[in-house]
Parts: C-alpha cells; structure tokens; sequence
C-alpha cells in the first residue's frame, strides 16, 4: 500500500524547479498587483509579471555559482515548458506552437536583456521605463515607478536569503503603491 501511495503521490513539490516556478507564479498572480499597482488582468500583463518574477529567482540563483546556477536554469527551463503548455491549453495548434514559442522566446529574452542590468545596478529609472512600456504600456516612465520599487526591493529581499530559504520558499518584499 504505502509503494502504491509513493508511485502516485504528487512529485511537484519534489522538483525544485517546478517549486519555484510555483511559487514565482503565485506571486505574480498576488491581487495586489492589479488592484494597488494597476496592472491589467491580461494574459500579457501575467506573462511580464511571470517574467519578472522567474527572472528575479534566476539572477538570486545564478549568485550562488554553479548549484545556483544549475537551479536557476531548472527553473528557467520549466518556466519554458510552462509557456509551451499553456499555448497547447489556449488551443494553438502543433504547427503554430513553434512559432508562438519563438517569439515568445524572444520576448522573454528580450526582457531580460533589458531588466537584468537595470535590478543589477539598482537602476529604478531604467527599470521604471522598461516596465512602463512592457506591463503598462506607456510611455510615461513612472508608469512603472511602483513596479519597480517591488522588484528592487524583492531583488534586495532575495539576497538576504540562504539558498535553501529560497530554494524551498522565496519572501518577497511587499506590494506597496
């Protein structure tokens, strides 16, 4: 009986990459976003939010060396398979999938290029602006301004924290207008 319940048990919580991809998720999907921050409830609206969430764990991860390193690229690669599933999910096609993956690949690396230096830095400016036009789509720099207090202070959140703290539970900094 107890190899019965070992074989189906759910193994989600086994993997550390699906973990924190779980817990990145949950974040991003955290009310707050959208009722104090303003971010509409679209599907692109979560995938940057998604983005920014996976890519803040990557860049804590990546800081450990190589067992961070290899953690956050289990992260990132279920977060791709993520993308792939939901497409399937939305009805896109096998044929369209690829495509779809592509420039969704490059929307994700593209933001990353672009966020990555900004939170490195601490630039909230620069981060500001990126995440204005992306999340918000505006123009207007401050837009973003709130967003990217969240995620200086998340990044910041993140460093105080062991490996293991992270691995098994990430605290974000709170959501404040």
């Amino acid at each position: 009986m107890i190899m019965l319940q070992n074989l189906f048990r759910n193994r989600l919580h086994e993997h550390p990459g699906q973990r924190l991809y779980a817990a990145a998720v949950r974040q991003a999907r955290d009310p707050a976003f959208y009722t104090r921050l303003g971010v509409a409830d679209r599907i692109d609206a979560r995938f940057e939010l998604y983005t920014l969430h996976v890519l803040l764990l990557v860049m804590r991860l990546r800081d450990e060396g190589p067992q961070g390193a290899e953690l956050g690229q289990d992260l990132f690669n279920v977060y791709i398979s993520a993308l792939d599933h939901a497409l399937r999910e939305l009805g896109v096609g096998d044929v369209s999938v690829g495509k779809k993956m592509r420039k969704l690949g490059e929307a994700l690396y593209g933001r990353m290029a672009i966020y990555e230096p900004a939170l490195r830095d601490g630039d909230a400016a620069t981060l500001a602006a990126s995440l204005a036009r992306n999340v918000y789509e505006s123009e207007i720099a401050t837009t973003g301004g709130a967003l990217a207090a969240f995620a200086l202070s998340s990044r910041a959140r993140l460093a105080e924290q062991t490996l293991e703290a992270v691995a098994k539970g990430p605290a974000w900094a709170e959501i404040a207008e």
